[in-house]
């Protein structure tokens, strides 16, 4: 398969970040997004809700359907996913891409954020999943993709923020698991960024304007992702790295996705450079 013309992609946080540049890369091909996010008021800090995500969507080539589902409700998920199959028929592909952050040490996060992470991550990432599961055993060629990075059980990534690590290596986990247990049926993989990318969460909760000037754009991997998801149901099981897959395809001038080529780009967490 080298389009995703007429397949039907479920991606969580989709109104923003790079669950929103995935979802414009898919609608360039023609593919019908459902949006599955929180935002449907505009936030002070936050660009984007699932309503603005759809008519980029649209304007895109693709077909949109807006959906508000907090990812912790199974009802709510349930019913997402009952949406989707009502307007298009189907769900080929699933995108873990919701995530909840907080770059806190153990004495200073509190268990509210905790179990908000756990929740949103780990239990989101596997509920989501369930609940696609069924559908996507019925497509012709289905894949889920987790935004999530290769387990690395360095003590320096527990260190510093061990709640997120904990909560961000559930969501490995989850396709570590799936992947073996739907073996040639559904293509199971992990993508993850080489160096930080320029969104929200990057500007307003981990770094500031410095980092975001040294991150890349969400295109990389929402080009990325395309080229995973246009691979066959053989390829599963990978925890993939955005600069990687686009290398592996003979593209080596990734200058075009900086955000600003005059600074460093700040590698990401989790990753051995």
């Amino acid at each position: 398969m080298t389009s995703l013309k007429g397949r039907t992609l479920f991606i969580t946080g989709a109104s923003r970040g790079i669950g929103l540049a995935i979802a414009l890369r898919a609608a360039r091909e023609g593919a019908n997004i459902a949006i599955a996010a929180k935002t449907v008021m505009p936030h002070p800090k936050l660009e984007g809700t699932i309503y603005t995500a759809a008519e980029a969507i649209e304007a895109a080539g693709g077909q949109a359907h807006a959906l508000q589902v907090d990812i912790r409700d199974q009802a709510q998920v349930q019913a997402a996913v009952d949406a989707t199959l009502h307007r298009f028929g189907g769900i080929d592909i699933c995108i873990n891409n919701a995530s909840a952050i907080a770059l806190s040490d153990t004495l200073n996060l509190d268990m509210k954020r905790f179990d908000l992470m756990q929740a949103v991550n780990g239990r989101g990432a596997f509920l989501v999943s369930k609940l696609c599961l069924p559908h996507l055993l019925k497509a012709p060629h289905p894949h889920i993709l987790t935004l999530a990075p290769p387990i690395n059980l360095d003590p320096r990534w527990f260190a510093p923020h061990l709640g997120y690590t904990m909560a961000k290596y559930a969501m490995s986990l989850v396709t570590l698991g799936l992947a073996e247990e739907f073996r040639d049926r559904v293509a199971v993989n992990a993508l993850w960024p080489r160096t930080t990318i320029a969104t929200a969460a990057i500007g307003n909760i981990v770094g500031g304007d410095e980092m975001m000037r040294r991150s890349r754009k969400p295109e990389i991997m929402a080009d990325a992702a395309f080229l995973v998801l246009t691979k066959p149901v053989s390829f599963s099981g990978h925890f993939l790295i955005d600069e990687d897959v686009l290398k592996s395809h003979g593209v080596t001038d990734l200058e075009g996705y900086r955000l600003d080529p005059s600074v460093d780009l700040q590698p990401d967490l989790f990753l051995s450079q």
